[in-house]
Protein backbone atom coordinates (compact mmCIF):
# COMPACT_ATOMS: atom_id res chain seq x y z
CA UNK A 1 0.00 0.00 0.00
CA UNK A 2 2.51 2.57 0.82
CA UNK A 3 4.62 1.74 -2.33
CA UNK A 4 1.35 2.26 -4.24
CA UNK A 5 0.70 5.20 -2.37
CA UNK A 6 4.58 6.75 -3.40
CA UNK A 7 3.58 5.45 -6.72
CA UNK A 8 0.77 7.44 -6.98
CA UNK A 9 1.95 10.63 -5.56
CA UNK A 10 5.01 10.46 -8.24
CA UNK A 11 2.29 10.27 -11.02
CA UNK A 12 0.40 13.81 -9.89
CA UNK A 13 3.47 15.31 -9.39
CA UNK A 14 5.19 14.52 -12.68
CA UNK A 15 3.63 17.25 -14.93
CA UNK A 16 5.19 19.83 -12.88
CA UNK A 17 8.54 17.92 -12.47
CA UNK A 18 8.34 17.57 -16.09
CA UNK A 19 7.48 21.25 -16.43
CA UNK A 20 10.36 22.57 -14.37
CA UNK A 21 12.80 20.09 -16.11
CA UNK A 22 12.16 20.86 -19.76
CA UNK A 23 11.01 24.98 -19.05
CA UNK A 24 13.59 25.67 -15.99
CA UNK A 25 16.69 23.20 -15.63
CA UNK A 26 17.41 21.93 -19.44
CA UNK A 27 17.60 26.34 -20.05
CA UNK A 28 19.30 26.79 -16.74
CA UNK A 29 21.60 24.70 -17.80
CA UNK A 30 22.20 25.75 -21.46
CA UNK A 31 22.27 29.21 -20.07
CA UNK A 32 25.64 28.59 -18.06
CA UNK A 33 26.99 27.17 -21.21
CA UNK A 34 26.14 29.58 -23.45
CA UNK A 35 27.68 32.44 -20.93
CA UNK A 36 30.79 31.53 -21.94
CA UNK A 37 30.13 31.50 -26.06
CA UNK A 38 29.70 33.43 -28.36
CA UNK A 39 26.35 32.82 -30.53
CA UNK A 40 24.39 34.81 -32.24
CA UNK A 41 21.15 32.97 -31.84
CA UNK A 42 20.97 31.85 -35.89
CA UNK A 43 24.33 30.23 -36.50
CA UNK A 44 24.50 26.01 -36.42
CA UNK A 45 27.61 26.32 -34.24
CA UNK A 46 29.15 28.98 -31.32
CA UNK A 47 32.55 29.75 -30.08
CA UNK A 48 34.00 29.59 -26.94
CA UNK A 49 35.02 32.98 -25.66
CA UNK A 50 35.77 31.86 -21.89
CA UNK A 51 35.50 34.56 -19.61
CA UNK A 52 34.92 37.25 -22.63
CA UNK A 53 31.52 37.95 -21.87
CA UNK A 54 31.96 38.91 -18.38
CA UNK A 55 34.02 40.82 -18.69
CA UNK A 56 32.59 42.84 -21.63
CA UNK A 57 29.40 42.78 -19.26
CA UNK A 58 31.31 44.24 -16.14
CA UNK A 59 32.66 47.15 -18.75
CA UNK A 60 29.34 48.15 -20.35
CA UNK A 61 27.40 51.12 -19.35
CA UNK A 62 24.23 49.32 -20.19
CA UNK A 63 24.81 46.51 -17.56
CA UNK A 64 25.68 49.12 -15.24
CA UNK A 65 22.81 51.37 -15.60
CA UNK A 66 20.52 48.13 -14.92
CA UNK A 67 22.51 47.78 -11.88
CA UNK A 68 21.96 51.38 -10.38
CA UNK A 69 18.33 51.42 -11.76
CA UNK A 70 17.23 48.49 -10.16
CA UNK A 71 18.03 49.82 -7.19
CA UNK A 72 16.43 53.37 -7.89
CA UNK A 73 13.55 51.19 -8.50
CA UNK A 74 13.29 49.33 -5.08
CA UNK A 75 13.94 52.84 -3.25
CA UNK A 76 10.90 54.36 -5.19
CA UNK A 77 8.61 51.41 -5.52
CA UNK A 78 9.37 49.42 -2.15
CA UNK A 79 8.10 51.62 -0.03
CA UNK A 80 5.54 53.24 -2.23
CA UNK A 81 3.98 49.72 -2.73
CA UNK A 82 3.76 49.15 1.28
CA UNK A 83 2.66 51.99 2.13
CA UNK A 84 -0.25 52.02 0.07
CA UNK A 85 -0.89 48.00 0.63
CA UNK A 86 -0.82 49.03 4.15
CA UNK A 87 -3.04 51.85 3.70
CA UNK A 88 -5.75 49.44 1.78
CA UNK A 89 -5.68 46.88 4.07
CA UNK A 90 -6.14 49.39 7.48
CA UNK A 91 -8.98 50.50 5.75
CA UNK A 92 -10.32 47.19 4.64
CA UNK A 93 -9.79 45.77 7.85
CA UNK A 94 -11.57 48.37 9.67
CA UNK A 95 -14.73 47.54 7.38
CA UNK A 96 -17.58 46.02 9.56
CA UNK A 97 -19.00 44.02 6.40
CA UNK A 98 -18.25 43.12 2.45
CA UNK A 99 -14.11 42.70 3.25
CA UNK A 100 -14.01 40.50 0.52
CA UNK A 101 -15.71 42.47 -1.93
CA UNK A 102 -13.22 45.53 -1.40
CA UNK A 103 -10.43 43.17 -0.92
CA UNK A 104 -11.45 41.25 -4.88
CA UNK A 105 -11.85 45.11 -6.42
CA UNK A 106 -8.75 46.12 -4.71
CA UNK A 107 -6.88 42.33 -5.79
CA UNK A 108 -8.22 42.73 -9.55
CA UNK A 109 -5.19 45.39 -10.87
CA UNK A 110 -2.68 42.42 -10.05
CA UNK A 111 -4.63 40.03 -13.13
CA UNK A 112 -4.27 42.85 -15.34
CA UNK A 113 -2.09 42.78 -18.35
CA UNK A 114 0.70 44.64 -17.88
CA UNK A 115 1.00 45.22 -21.91
CA UNK A 116 -2.69 47.11 -21.56
CA UNK A 117 -2.41 49.15 -18.79
CA UNK A 118 1.27 50.07 -20.16
CA UNK A 119 -0.73 50.99 -23.72
CA UNK A 120 -3.48 52.86 -21.38
CA UNK A 121 -0.81 55.14 -19.38
CA UNK A 122 1.47 55.66 -22.71
CA UNK A 123 -1.96 56.87 -23.87
CA UNK A 124 -2.76 59.19 -21.18
CA UNK A 125 0.70 60.98 -20.95
CA UNK A 126 1.30 60.94 -24.64
CA UNK A 127 1.96 64.38 -25.74
CA UNK A 128 -2.20 65.15 -27.73
CA UNK A 129 -3.75 63.62 -24.54
CA UNK A 130 -6.44 65.48 -22.50
CA UNK A 131 -4.32 65.48 -19.45
CA UNK A 132 -1.47 67.45 -21.41
CA UNK A 133 -3.57 69.88 -22.98
CA UNK A 134 -5.09 70.39 -19.76
CA UNK A 135 -1.87 71.18 -18.30
CA UNK A 136 -0.77 73.01 -21.27
CA UNK A 137 -4.02 75.36 -21.93
CA UNK A 138 -4.62 76.16 -18.41
CA UNK A 139 -1.60 75.85 -16.19
CA UNK A 140 0.86 76.37 -19.41
CA UNK A 141 3.06 73.87 -17.83
CA UNK A 142 4.51 70.95 -20.66
CA UNK A 143 5.70 67.54 -19.07
CA UNK A 144 7.44 64.67 -21.02
CA UNK A 145 6.13 62.74 -18.51
CA UNK A 146 8.40 59.61 -19.69
CA UNK A 147 11.26 61.63 -21.72
CA UNK A 148 12.41 62.90 -18.23
CA UNK A 149 14.54 60.51 -15.96
CA UNK A 150 12.81 61.23 -12.60
CA UNK A 151 9.50 61.37 -13.88
CA UNK A 152 10.06 57.88 -15.80
CA UNK A 153 10.75 56.54 -12.45
CA UNK A 154 8.13 57.67 -10.99
CA UNK A 155 5.60 56.92 -13.54
CA UNK A 156 6.75 53.03 -14.09
CA UNK A 157 7.03 52.75 -10.16
CA UNK A 158 3.52 54.33 -9.77
CA UNK A 159 1.82 51.90 -11.97
CA UNK A 160 3.70 48.93 -10.60
CA UNK A 161 2.47 49.89 -7.01
CA UNK A 162 -1.18 50.35 -8.46
CA UNK A 163 -1.01 46.41 -9.85
CA UNK A 164 0.51 44.83 -6.83
CA UNK A 165 -0.94 47.19 -4.03
CA UNK A 166 -3.97 45.03 -3.83
CA UNK A 167 -1.86 41.65 -3.85
CA UNK A 168 -0.18 43.08 -0.59
CA UNK A 169 -3.20 44.20 1.09
CA UNK A 170 -4.20 40.97 0.88
CA UNK A 171 -1.30 39.19 2.79
CA UNK A 172 -1.43 42.19 4.95
CA UNK A 173 -5.26 42.15 6.03
CA UNK A 174 -4.92 38.17 6.74
CA UNK A 175 -1.89 38.96 9.34
CA UNK A 176 -3.93 42.17 10.98
CA UNK A 177 -6.68 39.66 11.67
CA UNK A 178 -4.15 37.94 13.37
CA UNK A 179 -3.76 39.93 16.08
CA UNK A 180 -5.45 39.52 19.39
CA UNK A 181 -7.47 41.92 20.24
CA UNK A 182 -6.56 42.04 23.93
CA UNK A 183 -3.22 43.84 22.72
CA UNK A 184 -4.93 46.78 21.99
CA UNK A 185 -7.06 46.47 25.36
CA UNK A 186 -4.15 46.82 27.12
CA UNK A 187 -2.42 49.24 25.09
CA UNK A 188 -5.75 51.73 25.47
CA UNK A 189 -5.37 51.08 29.20
CA UNK A 190 -2.12 52.03 28.71
CA UNK A 191 -3.29 55.51 27.91
CA UNK A 192 -2.24 54.76 23.97
CA UNK A 193 -3.12 57.05 21.41
CA UNK A 194 -4.15 55.49 17.94
CA UNK A 195 -1.10 56.47 16.35
CA UNK A 196 1.43 55.63 19.24
CA UNK A 197 -0.69 51.73 18.61
CA UNK A 198 -0.23 52.08 14.90
CA UNK A 199 3.18 52.04 15.00
CA UNK A 200 4.37 50.31 18.39
CA UNK A 201 1.65 47.40 18.62
CA UNK A 202 0.18 46.98 14.93
CA UNK A 203 3.34 47.25 12.97
CA UNK A 204 5.35 44.85 14.81
CA UNK A 205 2.87 42.56 15.83
CA UNK A 206 2.72 42.69 12.20
CA UNK A 207 5.82 41.52 11.20
CA UNK A 208 5.43 38.10 9.36
CA UNK A 209 3.11 39.89 7.34
CA UNK A 210 5.36 42.77 6.13
CA UNK A 211 8.50 40.37 5.97
CA UNK A 212 6.61 38.37 3.40
CA UNK A 213 5.42 41.59 1.60
CA UNK A 214 8.99 43.15 1.75
CA UNK A 215 10.59 40.30 0.32
CA UNK A 216 8.01 40.42 -2.44
CA UNK A 217 8.17 43.86 -3.21
CA UNK A 218 12.22 43.82 -3.54
CA UNK A 219 12.07 40.82 -5.74
CA UNK A 220 9.35 42.80 -8.17
CA UNK A 221 12.11 45.46 -7.96
CA UNK A 222 14.97 43.26 -9.88
CA UNK A 223 12.25 41.99 -12.02
CA UNK A 224 10.47 44.83 -13.93
CA UNK A 225 10.81 44.57 -17.37
CA UNK A 226 7.17 44.76 -19.69
CA UNK A 227 6.15 48.26 -17.95
CA UNK A 228 9.75 49.58 -18.89
CA UNK A 229 9.35 47.67 -22.80
CA UNK A 230 6.19 49.38 -23.38
CA UNK A 231 6.60 52.83 -21.76
CA UNK A 232 10.57 53.77 -22.32
CA UNK A 233 12.42 50.99 -24.03
CA UNK A 234 14.82 51.69 -20.77
CA UNK A 235 15.52 55.27 -21.84
CA UNK A 236 15.98 58.14 -21.70
CA UNK A 237 19.57 58.11 -21.38
CA UNK A 238 19.07 54.38 -19.47
CA UNK A 239 17.44 55.97 -16.59
CA UNK A 240 14.78 53.24 -16.91
CA UNK A 241 17.03 49.77 -18.02
CA UNK A 242 16.73 47.08 -16.18
CA UNK A 243 18.34 43.87 -15.41
CA UNK A 244 15.63 42.48 -17.95
CA UNK A 245 15.42 45.22 -20.47
CA UNK A 246 19.27 44.86 -21.03
CA UNK A 247 19.52 40.93 -21.61
CA UNK A 248 16.21 41.28 -23.44
CA UNK A 249 18.12 44.38 -25.92
CA UNK A 250 21.65 41.87 -26.04
CA UNK A 251 19.74 38.60 -26.88
CA UNK A 252 16.62 39.55 -29.36
CA UNK A 253 17.52 43.22 -30.44
CA UNK A 254 21.89 42.58 -30.70
CA UNK A 255 21.26 38.63 -31.53
CA UNK A 256 24.56 38.14 -28.33
CA UNK A 257 23.34 35.34 -26.76
CA UNK A 258 26.03 34.21 -25.07
CA UNK A 259 26.63 37.65 -23.64
CA UNK A 260 23.13 38.16 -22.53
CA UNK A 261 23.19 34.57 -20.39
CA UNK A 262 26.30 36.33 -19.02
CA UNK A 263 24.14 39.19 -17.65
CA UNK A 264 21.86 37.05 -16.71
CA UNK A 265 23.76 35.70 -14.53
CA UNK A 266 25.40 38.23 -13.16
CA UNK A 267 21.83 40.17 -12.75
CA UNK A 268 20.64 36.03 -10.24
CA UNK A 269 24.02 36.74 -8.64
CA UNK A 270 23.11 40.47 -7.77
CA UNK A 271 19.32 39.61 -7.13
CA UNK A 272 19.93 36.68 -4.75
CA UNK A 273 22.61 38.21 -2.78
CA UNK A 274 20.57 41.83 -2.13
CA UNK A 275 17.35 40.14 -1.34
CA UNK A 276 19.87 38.22 1.40
CA UNK A 277 21.05 40.76 2.88
CA UNK A 278 17.48 42.43 3.18
CA UNK A 279 15.70 39.72 4.85
CA UNK A 280 18.85 39.59 6.69
CA UNK A 281 18.29 43.16 8.23
CA UNK A 282 14.23 42.16 8.35
CA UNK A 283 15.04 39.47 10.55
CA UNK A 284 17.15 41.67 12.98
CA UNK A 285 14.28 44.08 12.85
CA UNK A 286 11.96 41.48 13.84
CA UNK A 287 14.13 39.80 16.70
CA UNK A 288 14.32 43.20 18.16
CA UNK A 289 10.58 43.12 18.46
CA UNK A 290 10.13 39.67 19.93
CA UNK A 291 10.18 37.37 16.82
CA UNK A 292 12.76 34.24 16.18
CA UNK A 293 14.39 33.99 12.99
Amino acid sequence: MKQRNNKLGWFFTSPYLIFTVIFFLIPLIWSFWLAFTDWNMMSPESNFVGLDNFKEALASPGVQSAFFVTYKFLIIFVPMAVILSMIIAVLINGLPRFKGLYLVAFFLPYLSSGVVTSLIVKGVLSYNSPLNEFLRGHFGINIDWLGTPMTALFIVSIMIAWKMSGYYALILVSGLASINHDVYEAAAIDGSGRIRTFFKVTIPMLFPALFTVLVLAVGVSFGIFTEVYQLTGGGPDYATNTWQMEIYNQAFINLKSGYASAISLIAAVVTFASIGVIKKILEKWGERNGWSA
